[in-house]
């Protein structure tokens, strides 16, 4: 074999490989679709950062006052009540909790305070997000509940029906 052959093999098998290599995802989005008969919208973003995954999000159209917010197991917005979105996001098997304490859902996120003009700002870095590996949050689905998350009861917390959906997708 020649060395311009063998740079040759060497070439195409590394430009197969590369193709079929996954990439690290550092960012992602999920852009939130209101409930039939609600102006609720919004864009949540995720950011791999040191101490785990950046949450921010600003979300419109919402009643004032607390609202729950979660990673749900499946990306799937198709619904119009949104269930096509299954239940929390849970591989760990853990119970319905606040997402400042660690055994919880991975996809427990809290609630949204939306103001007297329905807007929500939502801020915070979680430990337990990953976008890469087993548990990665990379399409799955995001759900803003009607009601409070009451961080008790099991497994959802009473926060009831779900008036925003978006399904969650790298960014690159």
């Amino acid at each position: 074999m020649t060395v311009k052959s063998a740079l040759f093999a060497l070439l195409a098998l590394a430009s197969c490989t590369w193709g079929d290599s996954k990439s690290h995802v550092t960012s992602a989005e999920a852009r939130l679709k209101g409930a039939p008969g609600t102006e609720v919208r919004g864009t949540v973003t995720f950011t791999e950062v040191e101490g785990g995954v950046e949450v921010v999000a600003k979300i419109s159209g919402l009643q004032p006052g607390k609202h729950g917010f979660h990673i749900h197991e499946k990306g799937d917005c198709t619904a119009s009540d949104f269930n096509s979105a299954g239940g929390h996001y849970n591989p760990t098997n853990e119970p319905h909790a606040s997402p400042d304490v660690d055994r919880r859902h991975i996809g427990d996120l809290g609630n949204l305070i939306a103001d007297e003009q329905g807007i929500a700002h939502y801020h915070r870095v979680d430990n337990r997000l990953e976008l890469n590996g087993k548990h990665s949050i990379i399409g799955k689905g995001l759900i803003v509940h009607l009601k409070e998350d009451d961080f008790v009861t099991q497994p959802t917390g009473n926060a009831g029906a779900r008036v925003a959906c978006a399904v969650i997708e790298a960014n690159n």
